[in-house]
């Protein structure tokens, strides 16, 4: 069987001559050493393989209907449209009704492994290729990349599931059963493999660009040591040490002044992007690497299937300081995050497409209605969000995430006052935000907890802040969420498919599953 894979949709551009060339690799669980890991080229291949698994890459439709429901549909920043209540593969995630049985939480478990288990075979094999055949550098980058992944993929787990496998080795028919670790062994094994990382260069050339970086394996690094000292808080201080001091390492990025053009695919791979993941338009020779997510998040108004929309918790959080930005408006984020009715998308100073808001959201009668929209990851053209598929970049990992971490790092342990030009600088060149009020650790924490709020909608990151902050119930009730609970919830359970086929876990019961 062979399997074409399209380097610059495989979270890293052409690793050969031109952006739009092709790799034919044999999918490596066909293959046997006679016949692959030859060469540095073989080498590079199966490593494309261990990328093509990000965030579901390579299928358009699990691109949105897997990754969205399953991270950001718990979060308390969005509600969900009409749509949904069609799909209750996809609405169980709202409501907090997802089981054991429930498809998309099988597929988002099984797709991060598979993509470990490819990263496992470069980090076997590598190793094996002739000297002479591969040069020793490259041979060193390709494991250092396949251990960032490795990590990645299991980063993406354990933020998900109390307990997971950890997949350290090839999977064969000799180790296909495997019991739950530990969530300590699991964050050590990722800790190691983010370290190894480390060792990569800072940048690639721009044909490489979405190549992992050691500005991403510290960035990560920092995030799960940042996690832990919530986590395991008689260590605490050594973990926050651990995080601050990689945060302190990602170096060599800068703020873009121009929030929007990081999601509508105007500024690919930008200043501040960290670790984005790869699309194109291209489909020379049948590739198929674009995705619809513009089409799941627009309203009907902008052609989209309105799967999700802005709650008034998030808008609401956006108003909370007023109007003060230095435009005269409230935080500049609001308005590159969402459409929605106010003077600026109707006076001429912003536009929906060309339109004043209330021209595209009325109805036959020509009343305008005020109905919220997001904005993120919708091209920047009418023609363009009219196209049933659109190549934009997922920015994974932004320097501003970097910053505020790094500044609730610093005031958790004791130093506010190093925390506030940190958050100013975000607020003020993302937000035209003028200085945050307060000084007091109280006061930095809660401007942070806000900050995240309003800078991070549909990256996936809120539910994974709540619940670092103890706040998941609190947060979910305020928005009417009222099913929700943080002891059952916080958690997916083992898919009962991994339950099924793996002795290991044979006797598990639901309960042990959550």
């Amino acid at each position: 069987m062979k399997k074409y894979i399209y380097i610059a949709a495989l979270a890293f551009t052409t690793l050969f001559s031109a952006c739009d060339d092709f790799l034919s690799v044999e999918s490596p669980d066909q293959l046997t050493s006679d016949k692959f890991w030859r060469d540095e080229a073989d080498a590079l291949s199966g490593l494309s393989a261990a990328y093509s698994q990000l965030e579901y890459s390579i299928s358009s439709w699990q691109m949105s209907e897997v990754k969205f429901p399953v991270e950001s549909f718990r979060e308390d920043i969005l509600k969900v449209g009409p749509d949904v209540y069609n799909w209750a593969y996809m609405l169980e995630y709202y409501n907090f009704t997802f089981n054991q049985g429930s498809s998309q939480i099988s597929l988002y478990w099984s797709n991060n492994y598979k993509g470990a288990n490819y990263a496992n075979q470069v980090i076997t094999k590598v190793p094996e290729v002739p000297e002479g055949k591969i040069t020793e550098d490259m041979r060193q980058q390709i494991l250092n990349e396949a251990y960032f992944l490795r990590a990645y993929y299991h980063l993406k787990l354990i933020l998900n599931w109390k307990e997971i496998i950890i997949s350290d080795k090839y999977v064969d028919a000799s180790n296909l059963n495997k019991p739950l670790s530990s969530r300590e062994a699991a964050w050590d094994f990722i800790i190691e493999d983010l370290k190894r990382a480390t060792k990569l260069p800072s940048s690639h050339p721009s044909e490489n660009a979405g190549r992992a970086t050691c500005g991403a394996a510290y960035a990560y690094l920092g995030f799960a040591y940042l996690t832990r000292a919530y986590e395991e808080t008689a260590k605490k201080d050594e973990y926050l040490r651990e995080a601050l001091a990689a945060f302190s390492e990602v170096k060599g990025y800068e703020l873009e002044k121009k929030f929007i053009s990081m999601f509508d695919g105007s500024n690919k791979n930008c200043k501040e992007s960290v670790f984005e993941l790869q699309f194109t338009m291209n489909s020379d020779g049948g590739a198929y690497y674009k995705h619809q997510v513009h089409k799941f998040i627009a309203t009907y108004e902008l052609s989209g299937w309105e799967e999700m929309y802005p709650s008034d918790q998030l808008i609401n959080e956006f108003k909370k300081e007023g109007e003060i930005a230095t435009t005269g408006l409230y935080d500049t984020r609001m308005y590159q995050t969402m459409f929605f009715q106010c003077d600026y998308f109707n006076d001429g100073t912003g536009k929906v497409y060309g339109y004043d808001y209330d021209d595209v959201f009325s109805g036959d009668d020509g009343i305008a209605y005020n109905k919220p929209a997001f904005r993120k990851y919708l091209p920047p053209t009418i023609n363009e969000l009219l196209e049933n598929y659109t190549a934009i970049n997922l920015p994974l990992m932004r320097y501003a995430n970097v910053l505020l971490m790094k500044a609730e790092v610093l005031n958790l342990q004791g130093h506010p006052e190093q925390a506030i030009p940190i958050i100013n600088e975000v607020r003020k060149v993302h937000g035209d935000m003028p200085e945050m009020k307060g000084t007091s650790q109280e006061n930095v924490q809660a401007q942070i907890e806000h900050e995240r709020m309003i800078e991070f909608p549909l990256e996936a990151w809120r539910f994974y802040d709540l619940r670092r902050w103890g706040k998941l119930d609190v947060a979910l009730h305020a928005a009417g969420r009222t099913t929700f609970s943080a002891e059952k919830h916080s958690f997916y359970p083992i898919p009962q498919s991994e339950i099924k086929a793996n002795s290991a876990l044979s006797g598990l019961t639901t309960e042990e599953s959550n």
